[in-house]
């Protein structure tokens, strides 16, 4: 019968040119149970679940404790440089931290290394040098550097600057958790990390996007373009911003993270990124099922929706029907769900924009995901500053819906964590 209606819906969307709208009015506008409604432009009204701890009394000893300040200082000094080629040089001069849980072999480690890679290349492709191992895994000494530096870059990126990393303890009152989700989901994918860090006492804010879960859904497709989007999460940021921030992203919802770190590089602590991908710069594709007219894509979204059951999830029972169904996932309009993938241009998100980034960021990736392959993360990994990559093995795409525990400990461990700088270790 479902299909039936679909089929009915599509019919009369394409005879009178209707598009169909998954969300309907809203029952009410107030705050209870967490849940409010932000206007972030006239008429574009997005559903925010944020709760905050009531005890924010305790904050203030711990802030004060002698040498913190200290202990947790990075010096992030690297040198990119773009060839004309397309080749793209990363020098970590200063002291960085790199990350020693990498799912990979040859991640050295060392602080004053080079990392050689090809903006031309194919997004989740190794870098065609022969000498490397796995695709995407820690630094390598550039081979023939000297031959290469003689060429005149195309351009040339200093980074220079002190980054202040700290444990979050969740009593803290300066400290926010953002959610953010991608195409197709909702704040509700988020349900078991909302619980679980508000228990904890973290102040966490989780928005649907436009045209999902019960935002408002714009009828124009210039609504959900990336820029747009992007907008929408930066109001949301500002307003709910304090002194430390960590970002939070699923699938596309990474990217806005990535936005936001890198506009905001003194307010954003730290970013964790589950399963979104390489550091490449966003285009919609032009051969995609999605290009298809709204009211065919319409008939056929029964089919799209058990497809990304199959491809979200490393099992497809009746516990992930039920997450599916729970959190909202793939149950937005077949004209939301077009022009959010329509919309996905972003040209200056590539990997220099991504190599910028000084905040730390941990990886999450499912190991099932048919979405994102395992190597784009890995990539992501080599390009970023400070990386963690952790890859759950019976994870999927939505792996903290399939996962909760393993998620929720990897998050908090990552929120916790504070480096030691290595200046100190050298001088001891």
């Amino acid at each position: 019968s479902i299909m039936l209606t679909s089929i009915t819906d599509g019919l009369l969307c394409c005879l009178m040119g209707k598009t169909t709208n998954a969300v309907g009015p809203l029952d009410s506008v107030e705050s209870s149970n967490g849940y409010s409604f932000m206007e972030v432009k006239p008429g574009r009204i997005l559903r925010v679940r944020h709760s905050a701890p009531n005890h924010p009394a305790l904050e203030g000893p711990e802030e004060k404790q002698p040498g913190g300040a200290e202990r947790g200082t990075v010096h992030c000094k690297r040198k990119i440089t773009v060839y004309r080629n397309g080749q793209l040089v990363i020098e970590n001069l200063g002291d960085a931290v790199r990350s020693e849980i990498l799912h990979c072999q040859n991640s050295s480690g060392e602080p004053n290394s080079t990392v050689e890679l090809e903006l031309s290349e194919v997004t989740g492709q190794a870098p065609a040098q022969g000498s490397s191992g796995t695709a995407g895994c820690g630094t390598r000494e550039a081979a023939a550097a000297g031959k290469r530096r003689k060429r005149k870059p195309k351009k040339v990126i200093t980074i220079d600057c002190k980054k202040q990393i700290t444990s979050c303890k969740g009593t803290h009152g300066d400290v926010v958790l953002f959610f953010i989700h991608g195409v197709g989901g909702s704040l509700d994918i988020w349900k078991e990390q909302l619980d679980f860090f508000s228990k904890l006492g973290y102040e966490v804010v989780a928005p649907d996007l436009a045209g999902h879960g019960c935002s408002s859904a714009p009828q124009i497709a210039a609504a959900y373009t990336f820029y747009a989007l992007a907008e929408d999460m930066r109001a949301i940021f500002k307003r709910y911003a304090k002194k430390r921030n960590i970002l939070i992203g699923h699938s596309y919802g990474v990217s806005f993270c990535t936005f936001l770190a890198h506009e905001y590089p003194d307010l954003v602590h730290k970013v964790i990124m589950i399963n979104g991908g390489g550091p490449t710069a966003l285009e919609p594709s032009l051969c995609s099922i999605f290009n298809m007219p709204t009211c065919v894509l319409h008939c056929l979204s029964p089919c799209l929706a058990w497809s990304f059951l199959k491809a979200g999830f490393a099992r497809q029972g009746a516990k992930e029907k039920q997450l599916l169904k729970e959190g909202n996932a793939f149950n937005v309009s077949s004209f939301v769900l077009r022009a959010m993938m329509s919309g996905q241009y972003w040209p200056e998100g590539d990997e220099v924009y991504h190599a910028e980034l000084a905040v730390p960021v941990l990886l999450v990736h499912g190991m099932h995901d048919k979405f994102v392959p395992v190597e784009e993360d890995q990539r992501m990994a080599e390009i970023l500053l400070i990386a963690f990559l952790k890859v759950i093995d019976e994870g999927s795409h939505m792996v903290m819906m399939e996962c909760p525990e393993t998620v929720n400990t990897l998050l908090h461990e990552f929120i916790l964590w504070e480096p030691e700088t290595p200046a100190e270790d050298k001088q001891g």
